[in-house]
C-alpha cells in the first residue's frame, strides 16, 4: 500500500496477514529490532490535525498500525541531539482541586469495586422477590433489624449533633429576670407593690427543707438523680401529644425551668426538643441545688406571682421560711396549674386542691421524706388568705409609693436602672393609722365642698403631711386618686404660705437682731419688743418709705383689716398680724430671714425673691416642708431633713441607706420662744380644744392676699401636720384660683378642720 505524506512519498511493504504482533502486545516490524528512519520523516507530524487532514476512523490494523509508527516517529522526533528534532511543548499541570476530585474518584471506585460485591449480596431486596400480594412487603427478620438497627445509629448522631449544637444562652428570658418591688408600713406590714412581674428571688437555704421536698415529691421525686430528662416522661408526653394534639406532661423540673428562663411557653415538637437537649447540658452545666432554686424562683403559682417567696405572701400572707410542709405541699399543688387549684376561685377548684395536697403528703411520706407520725399531723386542709394582700390600691397608696422610690433611689443609692429591675422590699415610715385618719378627713371636706359649691370645688386640691420630730414621714394626701391624678398635692410647691410663714421671720428676727439705721449695731429683741400692728401701715427702711417698681409704698394687709396698736412680737405671732412681720422682716435682713427658713427646713427654691413680701409668705414651700419646718421649733432647734424610708432590702439582703442626721438650725431658746407663740396661737384661736388637748398642742393659721390658699400647721405631740387648701385648674395652668369660699373663714378654717380630724383624738 503507498500512505502519502506531505513533500515525500515512503513506500511500505506490508507481510500477507498483517503486521506481526509481538508477545507484549506491541506491534513489531519485520527484520527485528529498531528500524531507522530517514531524518526526513521527523518531520511528519504526530497527530492527524497537524497535517492538516481528519484522523481516520474505523478498527483496521492499517490505521492502527500507521497511528503507533507516527507515535514512535514522532518520539525519536522529539529526543534532543538529533538532525532537525524540534522541542515538544509540555502540558500544562492540572489544578489541586482538579487532582484531588481525580484521587477521590480513584479511591471511590476503589473501594466499590472492593464493597460492591459484598454490597450486592447484602443488598434487601424488597418487595420480596417471590412473593405474591402483601405478602412482597413483610420485611424479613434481617431487614427488619437491619432497618431498625440503621434508625438506632442515625438517632443516635442526631442526638449528639444536637447536644453538642445546643447552647445555654447567657441571658434569660425578662420574665425571668424581672421582680416586683414591695413597699411595707412602719409596722412591717404590706403597704403596696409596684412592678409587672410580682416576683422575689430567695435562696434555696431560705425555703424550709419540707417545702422543698413537698415541691420534689409532687414535681419530680426523682430530681436529685435524673440527667436533667425523664425518657419515661418524654415518651409519655409524645404519646399524649400525638392523642391530644398538644404536648403535655413528661417535664422534669430541670425541663420546666429551661422553659421558664430561656425558653417560651409555646406547644410544639421543636420546643420540647430543645427544652430536652438544654436541660441535658444544663444538668452538667449547674449544680442540683442551683436548679432547684432557680425553679422555685420562676415558677408561676397563681394571683399574679412567679416564684415561692411571692406565693406564700400571697397565699399565707407571710414569708415562705415561716412556711410548714401543709402550707408547702399546698403550694406545690399550685405548680399543677393554679387556674384549677387556687381554692377562693370556686368548691370545685378547693376539692381538687385538697385531693392533690392530701397526695403530695402520701407521697412525701412514700420517699422517705416525711414520717407517719407528722403526717397524721396535717389533716386540716391550711386555710389560704382570700386575695393577694400585695396588690396595690392605686389610690392613696401610689401616691405613698411614689415619694418613697424617690426617697429610696437616694438613700440607697440606686440608678433607675437597677431599681426597676425590681426585687427590693421598701421599709417606709408611714403610719397607716394617721394616712387612713387625715385620708378620711380630706375626703369629707372634699365632699363638703362639692355639695356646698360643686363649681367651684371641681378643681380644689387639698394638700396635707404629717412629719415627726425625727424627720419621719409619717402620713401625706397626694390627691382624690393617684390614677386619676398623679399630680401629687402635699409635695407640690405651687401656692405661697401667707401668713403661716411668720414663725421663721420671727424666728430670725430672735437669732441675729434687727437694724433700725444702716450702718447702726443689730439690736437684739425678744417676744416682748413692740411693734406697730396697725392695718395698712407701709413698711420703712432706714432711709425711709419703701417703694415698689410701680412706685407705690409698700404695705402689708391685716385678716379682716384690724388694726392692733403697739403689739408684741410674741402676740403679733399669735394673733398673725401682718403688718407687724412684713416690717420686722425688713429690719432683720430678708437675706437672714430666707437662711433661717432654709435652715429650718424650707426649700431654696421655694423661697421667692428677696423682697419686703418674703416676710409677708410670698414664698410657696410644699406642705410636707411646712410640717418639716414647723418640727425645728418643737425640737429645741434642731432641724432633720424629712425623709420615709426605714430600710431597704434586697431579696432579703439589706441594703446600706443613708438616713438623715439631725442638725442645728437655731439657738434652742430661739425654737423654745417661738413654739411658745404657736402655743399661744393656737389656744388663742380654739381655747375650748386647747383646754382638752392640755399643753401640747401648738400651731397657727396661714391666708394668703388674694385668698388663692388657706393653711393650717400645727405640732402635737411632737408631731407636725401642715394642710393646704387651694384652687388650680390643672388642665390650663398652674396659676392659684381665688377659693371663693372653700377655705372657710377664720372662725371655721376648713383646713383646720382637716388638721383637728386627722390628728383627734389631740392631746
Amino acid at each position: 500500500m503507498q500512505l502519502r505524506v506531505p513533500d515525500e512519498t515512503m513506500q511500505l511493504r506490508v507481510p500477507e496477514g498483517g503486521i506481526p504482533t509481538a508477545p507484549s502486545g506491541e506491534p513489531s516490524i519485520p527484520g527485528g529490532g529498531r528500524r531507522e528512519i530517514p531524518d526526513g520523516i521527523a518531520d511528519i507530524p504526530s497527530e492527524p490535525e497537524e497535517a492538516g487532514q481528519n484522523a481516520p476512523t474505523g478498527d483496521s490494523p492499517t490505521t492502527d498500525s500507521g497511528s503507533r509508527a507516527s507515535r514512535r516517529t514522532d518520539t525519536n522526533a522529539a529526543l534532543p541531539g538529533r538532525p532537525g528534532a524540534r522541542r515538544r511543548r509540555k502540558a500544562p499541570k492540572s489544578a489541586p482541586a482538579a487532582r484531588l476530585t481525580a484521587a477521590v474518584t480513584a479511591a471511590t471506585a476503589a473501594v466499590v469495586a472492593v464493597l460492591g460485591p459484598w454490597l450486592r449480596r447484602v443488598r434487601p431486596h424488597y418487595p420480596r422477590p417471590g412473593r405474591t400480594g402483601w405478602k412482597r412487603w413483610v420485611p424479613t427478620w434481617r431487614q427488619a433489624g437491619g432497618a431498625a438497627l440503621a434508625s438506632f445509629g442515625l438517632s443516635a448522631l442526631t442526638l449528639t449533633v444536637a447536644y453538642a449544637a445546643t447552647d445555654i444562652p447567657e441571658n434569660l428570658n425578662s420574665y425571668a429576670t424581672q421582680q416586683d418591688t414591695v413597699y411595707f408600713w412602719a409596722d412591717g406590714t404590706p403597704m403596696a407593690r409596684a412592678g409587672w412581674v410580682q416576683r422575689q428571688e430567695m435562696e434555696l437555704g431560705d425555703v424550709p427543707e419540707d417545702v422543698r421536698w413537698a415541691v420534689l415529691a409532687a414535681e419530680n421525686e426523682s430530681f436529685y438523680s435524673d440527667p436533667g430528662i425523664s425518657a419515661k416522661g418524654l415518651t409519655r408526653a409524645i404519646l399524649r401529644t400525638f392523642g391530644q394534639g398538644s404536648t403535655q406532661g413528661g417535664s422534669t423540673i430541670t425541663q420546666q425551668y429551661v422553659k421558664n428562663v430561656y425558653l417560651s411557653q409555646e406547644q410544639t415538637y421543636s420546643r420540647k426538643f430543645t427544652e430536652a437537649m438544654m436541660a441535658l447540658k444544663l444538668d452538667n452545666k449547674m449544680s442540683k441545688d442551683e436548679i432547684l432554686e432557680g425553679y422555685l424562683n420562676t415558677s408561676w403559682f397563681g394571683r399574679g406571682t412567679y416564684g415561692i417567696q411571692r406565693a406564700a405572701q400571697a397565699y399565707y400572707g407571710k414569708d415562705v421560711s415561716e412556711l410548714n410542709a401543709s402550707e408547702g405541699a399546698f403550694l406545690a399543688t399550685l405548680l399543677k396549674g393554679a387556674g384549677l387549684y387556687d381554692p377562693s376561685l370556686g368548691a370545685a377548684n378547693r376539692t381538687r386542691a385538697q385531693e392533690r395536697w392530701s397526695w403530695t403528703l402520701d407521697r412525701m411520706v412514700k420517699i422517705g421524706k416525711l414520717s407517719p407520725e407528722e403526717r397524721a399531723g396535717y389533716r386540716t386542709f391550711p386555710k389560704t388568705l382570700e386575695s393577694n394582700p400585695l396588690y396595690n390600691t392605686g389610690e392613696q397608696s401610689d401616691y405613698l409609693v411614689e415619694l418613697a422610690t424617690q426617697h429610696a433611689k437616694k438613700a440607697a443609692g440606686i440608678s433607675d436602672k437597677d431599681f426597676d429591675r425590681g426585687g427590693y422590699q421598701i421599709y417606709t415610715t408611714f403610719d397607716k393609722k394617721r394616712v387612713d385618719q387625715l385620708t378620711k378627713a380630706v375626703g369629707a371636706a372634699r365632699d363638703k365642698a362639692r355639695k356646698d359649691n360643686p363649681k367651684a370645688a371641681k378643681h380644689v386640691h387639698y394638700g396635707a403631711a404629717s412629719v415627726a420630730v425625727d424627720g419621719r414621714i409619717l402620713a401625706i394626701h397626694g390627691g382624690p386618686d393617684h390614677r386619676k391624678q398623679g399630680y401629687n398635692e402635699s409635695n407640690a410647691t405651687t401656692v405661697p404660705a401667707g401668713s403661716a410663714f411668720q414663725p421663721f421671720v420671727y424666728a430670725a428676727a430672735l437669732e441675729h437682731g434687727v437694724r433700725k439705721s444702716r450702718d447702726g449695731a443689730p439690736e437684739p429683741v425678744t417676744g416682748e419688743t413692740v411693734y406697730v400692728g396697725d392695718d395698712k401701715v407701709p413698711v420703712t427702711t432706714p432711709e425711709g418709705p419703701y417703694w415698689d417698681r410701680s412706685g407705690r409704698k409698700v404695705a402689708a394687709k391685716n385678716d379682716g383689716g384690724r388694726s392692733y396698736g403697739q403689739i408684741s412680737l410674741h402676740r403679733a405671732l399669735a394673733n398673725s398680724v401682718n403688718t407687724t412681720f412684713m416690717q420686722l422682716g425688713l429690719d432683720t435682713g430678708l437675706d437672714k430671714v430666707r437662711a433661717t427658713a432654709q435652715d429650718a427646713g424650707l426649700l431654696r427654691s421655694s423661697l421667692g425673691a428677696q423682697v419686703p413680701a418674703l416676710a409677708a409668705g410670698s414664698s410657696t414651700p410644699s406642705a410636707i416642708r411646712m410640717a418639716s419646718g414647723y418640727t425645728t421649733f418643737a425640737a429645741e432647734g434642731r432641724h432633720t431633713e424629712p425623709y420615709t424610708i426605714l430600710k431597704v432590702t434586697r431579696n432579703g439582703h439589706k441594703v446600706a441607706t443613708d438616713t438623715p442626721d439631725p442638725r442645728r438650725a437655731m439657738d434652742a431658746g430661739t425654737a423654745a420662744e417661738v413654739q411658745s407663740a404657736l402655743t399661744d396661737a393656737f389656744r388663742t384661736a380654739y381655747p375650748e380644744t386647747a383646754a382638752k388637748a392640755g399643753g401640747e398642742v401648738a400651731g397657727k393659721r396661714g391666708t394668703t392676699e388674694g385668698d388663692t390658699a388657706a393653711w393650717y400647721v400645727g405640732t402635737e405631740k411632737k408631731v407636725s401636720t401642715a394642710v393646704v387648701v387651694y384652687r388650680i385648674d390643672l388642665a390650663k395652668s398652674l396659676e392659684p384660683l381665688p377659693l371663693e369660699g372653700l377655705g372657710g373663714t377664720i372662725a371655721d378654717s376648713v383646713p383646720y378642720g382637716i388638721w383637728s380630724e386627722a390628728l383627734r383624738p389631740l392631746g
